[in-house]
């Protein structure tokens, strides 16, 4: 295993594996070694390359190292009332971690977090990882230092190549720093439990998300749904009285186990994650487990009749896509853990990773078997 304590030692270990043709496995904490493709390569490990650089609550953003935990970075946020709105999971430390999973060394880092582009329950209203990355600071696949973004959303012209890494898993190139924009925390937050089957979960959501309602998330899970509510007092109140539902005590760890995936509904192997369109009725899959963002992201547990195909076919029959989340590594190489690309997508992502890393030494196989 490599270590990095500086963006001189990713550098040279980079360089060094690009003259040697020698595939890298770029890691922080490992919390997410669950997630993808295949790990392949010698690990270099960045979690010592660490320490936030820039913060400046008053313009929004904040600028870290690539190593940084993402607990440090939280902390220094809820100081000033701020967080990172799109809640990313950490998977790591004490019991956090997917249910029924290997939980990595504790201290996720902002770069793993940008990396995966996993976002929790309050995507649903905040919006996506990349809609919250300003800039980064990336070597590539020849050791080349390069800067993207800026620190505001008017310093972003032309390709926003910094939203490109989001998700990319470390094959487009090792992310050294990386800033990102936070937001003030709400006010107020207020979550109503409802009880109800999947599919009246699923009119309700769409019939909800339809009116100026401040729902940041929502969760159904074993036939109960529940709804956070947050922003100014009395628009949650407002909210409240109209919803009706009973009022949850003490419903911060409730929203954390679905954050980190401890909650019961993640507990199970293989698990599928499914993205629809938020109106479609559920496809006819046994083993339904938990529905979020206002309908959009469907969860399964299991396989159908071992047909993994079906699985991707039930998905894009209504117009969504479906990714093995989680399984064991080997099934997830042999059956591809996203879903496959169109050939002119292909042809595109390969044109991508060619430019940033033309040895393939970066993750090989982690984002896409044909690279």
């Amino acid at each position: 295993m490599l270590m990095a304590h500086s963006l001189d030692d990713i550098v040279a270990a980079v360089r060094n594996a690009a003259a040697e043709h020698a595939p890298l496995r770029i890691r922080g904490a490992g919390s997410k070694d669950f997630y993808g493709g295949l790990l392949a390569g010698e690990v270099l490990n960045v979690s010592a390359h660490r320490g936030i650089i820039a913060y400046e609550p008053t313009e929004l953003y904040i600028t870290a190292k690539g190593g940084t935990p993402l607990a440090e970075i939280e902390a220094a946020l809820a100081e000033k009332g701020q967080m990172l709105a799109f809640e990313p999971p950490h998977f790591s430390g004490g019991d956090a971690g997917p249910a029924g999973a290997s939980v990595g060394s504790a201290g996720a880092t902002v770069g793993g977090c940008v990396a995966a582009g996993l976002s929790g329950p309050r995507r649903q209203q905040a919006g996506a990882v990349r809609d919250f990355v300003l800039g980064v600071k990336l070597v590539d696949g020849t050791g080349q230092v390069l800067n993207f973004g800026g620190q505001v959303m008017k310093n972003v012209a032309g390709y926003d190549v910094s939203r490109v890494i989001a998700g990319s898993l470390g094959t487009l190139g090792v992310i050294a720093e990386a800033t990102l924009k936070v937001l003030p925390k709400p006010v107020s937050e207020t979550t109503l439990v409802f009880d109800c089957d999947a599919a009246e979960a699923i009119r309700r959501l769409n019939e909800w998300g339809g009116l100026p309602l401040p729902i940041s998330a929502s969760f159904w899970h074993d036939g109960q749904l529940w709804l956070r509510l947050s922003g100014a007092r009395a628009a949650v109140e407002a909210a409240t009285g109209k919803l009706g539902g009973n009022v949850a005590v003490n419903p911060e760890k409730h929203w954390n186990s679905i954050r980190e995936q401890t909650h019961p509904a993640f507990a199970a192997s293989p698990l599928w994650r499914l993205a629809l369109p938020s109106n479609v009725p559920s496809p006819e899959l046994e083993g339904l487990r938990a529905i979020e963002w206002g309908g959009a992201l469907r969860w399964y547990a299991g396989e159908v009749d071992g047909d993994h195909a079906a699985v991707r076919a039930a998905a894009a029959s209504l117009g969504g896509h479906a990714m093995l989340y989680r399984a064991s590594e080997s099934l997830r190489c042999l059956e591809g853990a996203f879903a496959p690309l169109t050939p002119a997508l292909l042809a595109l992502h390969s044109r991508l990773k060619k430019a940033f890393d033309p040895q393939g030494i970066l993750n090989p196989g982690r984002l896409c078997a044909e690279y």
